[in-house]
């Protein structure tokens, strides 16, 4: 990482940063997937490959507080049937950064949101989308978190944006409001931990970044409280065509940009 760019951003940029910071706090507690927008935001202002790197610790921030948020609404038996996949997409996703550019990590993550977004509209409009999160327990519902599971750990790891991912899965296994946010949040915050070792491995997280991250950790906190009370005014169908509303526009931004 060329680490001394990160010290040469303007006001106007830092505060686009602690924007885009808010916003992930936000999306931790209540509509999961806008943070595709945050990723947006970071990239935009630093370096492609140096952006996730200062992305991932305000990321860890917001899965803690949704974690002490949600902790009681977790589906467990969900998460010990992705967990195995998704490590497996994550050390694709590691191997596909050792030579993949910014553009090809881009274009492949979009096109994966916006075909998965179409896939889960069409699966909407073919029937209600009204089975239990148990549902995972059958063969195909195993197949479903295998796939989604696979896709989830690659995107997470390439740019940050698996959230878009694991939304959709979660909303095709049927989960109510307050079970997709424990259950994502308990996800989240085990997946990127797991990233971290690997994120400094590749030379994505130094300590001039965990200095930019401490500085911006603090807008994280009241994006969760906005969250957090904006969560409970939100009813069920508004939140399932937020968070897919979220996927799309993340998946736009990574192909156009």
């Amino acid at each position: 990482m060329n680490t001394m760019t990160l010290w040469h951003i303007s006001g106007w940029e830092f505060a686009a940063l602690a924007a885009a910071a808010l916003l992930v706090g936000f999306s931790k507690t209540a509509v999961s997937g806008a943070n595709t927008v945050s990723l947006a935001i970071f990239a935009a202002v630093l370096p492609a490959r140096a952006s996730t790197g200062v992305l991932l610790p305000i990321l860890i921030v917001g899965d803690v507080l949704a974690v002490l948020t949600y902790r009681r609404h977790a589906h467990w038996p969900t998460l010990w049937r992705l967990f195995p996949a998704v490590a497996a997409g994550v050390v694709i996703g590691t191997l596909f950064l050792v030579w993949a550019d910014d553009a090809a990590v881009r274009t492949s993550i979009g096109a994966i949101l916006l075909l998965m977004a179409g896939v889960t509209l069409w699966r909407r409009r073919k029937a209600e989308a009204d089975d239990e999160p148990d549902s995972v327990a059958t063969r195909s519902g195993r197949v479903k978190a295998r796939s989604y599971g696979v896709l989830g750990g690659f995107t997470t790891m390439v740019a940050n944006a698996g959230g878009p991912v694991m939304s959709l899965y979660l909303l095709s296994a049927g989960f109510r409001k307050l079970g997709f946010l424990g259950t994502s949040a308990f996800f989240f915050l085990i997946v990127n931990v797991t990233k971290v070792p690997f994120s400094v491995g590749l030379g994505l997280i130094d300590g001039h970044s965990l200095l930019l991250d401490a500085a911006l950790a603090a807008f994280v906190v009241p994006g969760a409280l906005i969250g957090k009370w904006a969560v409970n005014r939100i009813n069920q169908r508004l939140f399932e065509q937020l968070v897919i509303a979220a996927t799309i526009i993340g998946g736009l931004q990574l192909l156009l940009r």
